[in-house]
């Protein structure tokens, strides 16, 4: 543990962050209270894994970076032989009678990975071995996730990967050669997964899509909970029906939406909290967001500007990711919305990772100073 100075803490950050648990924890409490209790207390161990993470060098935790990489796959590996299915998929682990659901662990253990193998490889990161390398690395964690099935989640951890790289300093030019060849192919993808004997992708993968093309034809089916969660959030109006509505057609009352606690809370935040309710919401992310990118511009080494970005990318897609499906904008992908789902692993590797990119900026700060202040020595002393 380094030796900080309180003011340089970024206490903005840390409130906005507690600010997004706590509206979860509310949400929570309306959609589903009998669960509100255990995510309160992921929210309590969430905040003492932050500061204490906030409060070690960054740098010194990069020095484990292949310890991460196999502690992430080795969870995704107990999952597929030991896991716990639920709903068709084994995405949970359950120990000592806790369940827990280590893809999300998996993606703050990713992000320091990353942050360690890029940035020692900085000057070498558009050569065909280390890209090569790389990619092989994260095929497998994406592979385990893909496999349980969740398609969503290893969606995500891709994003983060290519956000990582990218600031890492990946070239244009390579950029523009994957996308003349990946567009081409995602649109020829698209196109396969919609035919009826297709084996990309899980068949109720396939149904979520075409509930999102063709909504009126399914929707007493696979577009039923999309179709009511617009519907909702739509009734809410301005200001909405009010916290813990006793509404028999509400939303949750009606049973119109399983797990509302979960990948559909925002339906149940929109319907008694309203427009302006969702739009708090929506600002929170951003400034969240922001707030990260923010931090990462400043970081002294690439390393911190790694970690960040990866953050970023994480709580960005993710929460745009989710409030689409909500609305409609997106096909339904079962992504848990950060900090707001119901979720102990969930919340607790988000704070964990908003104590990394704290000490990013504790880091950046200091370094700051100390070269300021090794400036002045040198100057005096000429």
């Amino acid at each position: 543990m380094g030796r900080y100075s309180i003011r340089n803490y970024n206490f903005l950050l840390v409130a906005v962050s507690a600010a997004l648990s706590v509206y979860g924890i509310i949400i929570i409490g309306s959609a589903k209270e009998s669960v509100q209790s255990h995510q309160i207390q992921g929210f309590i161990l969430g905040l003492g894994v932050m500061l204490v993470i906030s409060l070690i060098s960054y740098k010194f935790l990069l020095k484990f970076g292949w310890f991460y990489y196999a502690l992430a796959v080795g969870l995704l590996l107990m999952v597929k032989l030991f896991g716990e299915v639920v709903n068709n998929a084994k995405r949970w682990l359950v120990v000592a009678g806790i369940q827990l659901q280590p893809s999300e662990a998996a993606k703050i253990l990713l992000i320091l990975f990353l942050a360690a193998f890029i940035s020692k490889r900085e000057d070498r990161i558009n050569r065909a071995p280390v890209l090569i390398a790389i990619m092989g690395l994260m095929a497998v964690p994406v592979y385990l996730i893909l496999d349980e099935p969740d398609l969503s989640t290893s969606i995500v951890v891709m994003f983060i990967f290519v956000g990582m790289l990218y600031v890492g300093g990946l070239s244009y030019r390579i950029i523009g050669g994957v996308a003349a060849v990946a567009i081409p192919i995602v649109i020829i993808g698209i196109f396969l997964v919609l035919q009826p004997d297709q084996e990309i992708i899980e068949p109720y993968q396939q149904t979520r899509i075409l509930a999102w093309l063709q909504p009126e034809k399914y929707q007493d089916t696979a577009g039923y909970q999309q179709q009511n969660s617009i519907v909702a959030i739509g009734s809410g109006m301005l200001t909405g029906k009010g916290y813990k509505t006793n509404e028999v057609g509400s939303v949750k009352n009606g049973n119109f939406i399983s797990e509302p606690q979960t990948d559909f809370i925002m339906a149940v935040a929109g319907e008694e909290l309203g427009f302006a309710g969702c739009v708090l919401m929506v600002a929170l992310f951003a400034l969240a967001t922001a707030l990260v990118i923010h931090t990462g511009r400043k970081a002294t080494e690439l390393s911190g500007t790694l970690i960040c970005a990866g953050v970023a990318a994480h709580i960005g897609f993710q929460s745009f990711a989710n409030i689409g499906v909500a609305t409609g904008l997106l096909p339904n992908t079962g992504l848990p919305l950060p900090f707001i789902s119901y979720g102990s692993t969930s919340l607790i590797s988000l704070l964990a990772e908003i104590g990394l990119v704290l000490n990013v900026g504790l880091m950046s700060v200091e370094g700051r100073q100390v070269s300021s202040l090794s400036f002045h020595i040198d100057r005096d002393l000429l």
